[in-house]
């Protein structure tokens, strides 16, 4: 079975995605209904173009509410093994010895989502496990950035897919998006002055580059997933809320791209196959560290 058919029969078993005509179209709502500043679900017909054209897609319905009340539990309890400081700056590469992230990056219908974007061959680059918690006194954010800058890819291509562990809205600190904004191309990168950046080297798109009237919150309901691209303009704001927004991000990569130099944090990434082939056998070096599902 194709991914496509295989995303499809998900959608119609849990009555979950529904049918929209354009991709950044919103649900009109009467009154009496749920009020959203959430898109239309995605849709597996549209994906390929939908995301080429807008540079991500969501909010996508993965995991129903049990399921993830479940991954949740094992969530606590990493973060109460390393501690709120270690989570919120971000957990690499753990879906190489905590079993519950490499379920999640390697679940099925995770995959069938990507090979309905990138087609059927799927290697994990990285992942990264972070929590935005109630602001202290340094408020901490995700500055406007561009994934692939510091990754040392070549072709600088990757796809980055979010899985809500908890609910991410506008009050608690959501990803932001730039929609097309991965055509412009590659943008200089320079160190933020706001104290309080997550990210690796501290990097941030300097303000002249990024329209922020035209940003876009991507809210995700715990369970859900986001796609975005690696050149997609991004970031999340400072939790406002006093909720904890947890999530897992998981870099995918086709076979052909490969990592030429270091990346910020002057190393290599420990790429793995997981759907495919590797025909150019750049990937193949890693072995999966748990039973594929």
């Amino acid at each position: 079975m194709e991914a496509t058919e295989r995303v499809q029969a998900h959608a119609v078993a849990s009555i979950s995605l529904v049918v929209r005509k354009g991709f950044f179209v919103r649900k009109t709502m009467s009154a009496d209904t749920e009020s959203s500043n959430k898109k239309d679900r995605a849709t597996v017909e549209h994906a390929r173009s939908d995301y080429e054209r807008e540079g991500f897609l969501a909010p996508m319905d993965v995991f129903p509410a049990a399921e993830m009340n479940e991954y949740r539990e094992q969530c606590n309890e990493l973060v109460a093994q390393v501690g709120h400081e270690a989570s919120r700056d971000g957990l690499n590469a753990r879906h190489f010895d905590v079993e519950f992230i490499w379920e999640l990056a390697t679940d099925s219908r995770v995959l069938d989502w990507v090979e309905a974007v990138m087609g059927p061959d799927i290697v994990i680059l990285d992942s990264l496990f972070f929590c935005q918690y109630p602001s202290s006194e340094v408020e901490h954010y995700v500055a406007w950035h561009q994934d692939v800058t510091y990754w040392g890819l070549e072709p600088a291509e990757a796809l980055s897919a979010w899985i809500a562990i908890d609910d991410a809205d506008a009050e608690n600190g959501c990803m932001e998006v730039i929609p097309g904004s991965h055509q412009v191309g590659m943008v200089p990168h320079v160190t933020a002055a706001t104290p309080g950046n997550i990210l690796s080297v501290g990097q941030e798109i300097p303000d002249e580059y990024v329209d922020r009237s035209s940003a876009f919150l991507v809210e995700l309901d715990a369970g859900q997933m986001s796609f975005h691209h690696g050149k997609l303009f991004h970031s999340s704001p400072p939790t406002r809320s006093d909720r904890r927004s947890c999530g897992l991000v998981i870099r995918y990569i086709s076979p052909h791209v490969k990592q030429v130099e270091p990346h910020s944090l002057e190393g290599f990434y420990r790429t793995v196959l997981v759907r495919g082939d590797d025909t150019n056998g750049l990937h193949s070096v890693h072995h999966p560290p748990f039973l594929l599902t």
